[in-house]
């Protein structure tokens, strides 16, 4: 029985939802850098006093989905700094993605009580490294991605750690210091509505029902699928497609609603390159998946997640053990892992998923004198039963936002020389894929440039009959001449000089059935 009548537990997880999204404003209104600014590059969450997912805002599901791992280890390692107090980690080997992503979790007090958890997540464009960005493309080990923080107190010997290893210190304490306002906004916020007798955790028990619900819809059985990363790094060696595979299963034996199980053994070793996620991601990659398709109306929170089961084998590309490179695991295997959930959904519901999107994020990285630039750059979303597919969208387990070309020209010496959809990119069908984007991006003084790119080789797949979306491209135009372009590999760190442009083609996505 729940104290709460159907009306009252709306309006309470609108009001702690609320809480999450006003953290998410004002971080990216305080924040110094145009990739958190600009781009939404991050993402915010409340925690109950033991730790549970309460509830989230609508951010980026990569972050969200393994920030539950983040929160989890800085109890685990330093428990209630009390108030006033703030845990940072970045480890990915404790509950993180990559090193650039720096999350703060903070204790809410009530009368001296603990009562829960605010946290955020921002990635931060440097945080030192063998490159500009912390994302080289030839790693093969984190310590060549930047400096690596277990789950420990803010202080002030911490924060100048942090910023004596990156390259842009004035923007890592802008960043910073909007992280922790985003906490103090979502911590006070949460103390006055549990201040007044809210029932917060009423929400977490809702979550589990509507899920269990949701999973009824589903048959019992087994579904296998399997799918590809181009390479692992830019070596000769490197080159070669690296294997994911998953296994569904669903039975009802074991609860109400039944149990959804992701078994990912068969997936290839870790890699001697980055493109290896720890386990925190490959979680977050099913649950935005099992969102996606079971409802997404269900309320992301520790209890709609219970029924899903993940079987990641340490040592694989999957679960990387430390001390294992995995900048491209959360931006790109990420991509692939999401894209194998959907793919075996599929097979258990059909008519309920759509064709594959891009399949990545298209990382691009320029660091110069004092400055990093970091983006993902949009393209193809997968055409849907019904409906063509978006174009020029980041799709999956990225949910953020192209950097408007003024900003990115304001605040970096670069220049965008072209930007527009990549016209027929999108795969055929009876509803097209979106398209990709084409953008020309020329370097005004000479830079080092990291891509870490994916669907250069494999194409997005279609559904249904429906044909797949075009492979992308990356090109160089030295000196800006047409003549002399010359094809970059999917992964790649090198210099480039002034004039030089990046040419970016992203993939296509997928088409949906045959046409008619």
């Amino acid at each position: 029985m729940t104290a709460l009548g159907p009306a009252g537990l709306a309006v309470l997880l609108a009001r702690l939802t609320g809480i999450a999204e006003e953290m998410g404003a004002a971080l990216r209104r305080a924040a110094f850098s145009p990739n958190i600014k600009e781009r939404a590059d991050c993402s915010a969450a409340l925690f109950t006093a033991g730790g549970d997912l309460l509830v989230q805002a609508e951010h980026i599901p990569v972050h969200l989905g393994s920030m539950p791992a983040s929160v989890r280890a800085a109890i685990d390692h330093i428990g209630d700094p009390g108030p006033g107090g703030h845990v940072i980690v970045n480890d990915p080997f404790a509950g993180g993605t990559h090193l650039n992503d720096i999350t703060l979790v903070t204790p809410c007090h009530v009368e001296g009580r603990l009562v829960g958890w605010a946290a955020n997540r921002a990635h931060h464009a440097d945080v030192g490294g063998a490159a500009p960005g912390s994302m080289p493309a030839a790693a093969v080990e984190i310590q060549q991605e930047g400096l690596r923080l277990p789950p420990v107190l803010l202080s002030d010997g911490i924060r100048a750690v942090l910023l004596a290893n990156s390259r842009t210190p004035q923007e890592r304490a802008g960043d910073l210091d909007a992280q922790v306002g985003a906490n103090v906004v979502g911590t006070t916020r949460l103390a006055e509505l549990i201040a007044v007798g809210a029932p917060v955790e009423e929400v977490i028990a809702y979550g589990e029902r509507r899920m269990a619900a949701a999973l009824e819809a589903i048959p019992d059985g087994t579904w296998t699928t399997e799918d590809v990363l181009d390479s692992a790094g830019p070596a000769a060696a490197q080159q070669h497609p690296v294997r994911i595979a998953v296994t569904l299963t669903k039975t009802s034996a074991t609860n109400a609603g039944g149990t959804l199980t992701f078994d990912f053994t068969g997936s290839d070793p870790q890699q001697l390159g980055n493109v290896n996620a720890v386990e925190a991601v490959t979680v977050s990659a099913v649950a935005f998946a099992v969102r996606s398709v079971v409802d997404p109306t269900i309320p992301a929170n520790a209890g709609s997640l219970r029924p899903v089961r993940v079987v990641a084998p340490a040592g694989t590309v999957v679960a990387a053990v430390a001390p294992a490179a995995v900048a491209a695991g959360n931006v790109e295997v990420s991509q692939r892992v999401a894209d194998v959930c959907l793919a075996v959904l599929a097979q258990a519901l059909p008519g309920r998923v759509g064709a594959a999107g891009q399949g990545t994020m298209n990382n691009v990285i320029v660091g110069g004198r004092a400055f990093v630039y970091y983006e993902t750059v949009a393209g193809g979303q997968g055409a849907r039963p019904g409906r063509d597919g978006m174009s020029g969208v980041h799709t999956a387990m990225t949910n953020t936002l192209n950097t408007p070309i003024e900003a990115l020209e304001r605040a970096f010496p670069l220049r965008v020389r072209r930007l527009r959809l990549r016209d027929g990119s999108g795969g055929a069908g009876r509803w097209r894929g979106g398209d990709g984007i084409e953008r020309d991006l020329e370097v005004l003084e000479d830079v080092t440039l990291s891509l870490i790119t994916e669907r250069r080789t494999s194409a997005p797949w279609g559904l249904e009959g429906g044909g797949p979306g075009a492979v992308g491209e990356n090109w160089l135009l030295p000196g800006g001449d047409e003549a002399a372009a010359e094809p970059l590999p999917d992964k790649i760190t090198r210099p480039l000089v002034a004039g030089d442009i990046l040419r970016l083609r992203t993939p296509g996505g997928g088409g949906y059935g045959r046409q008619l």
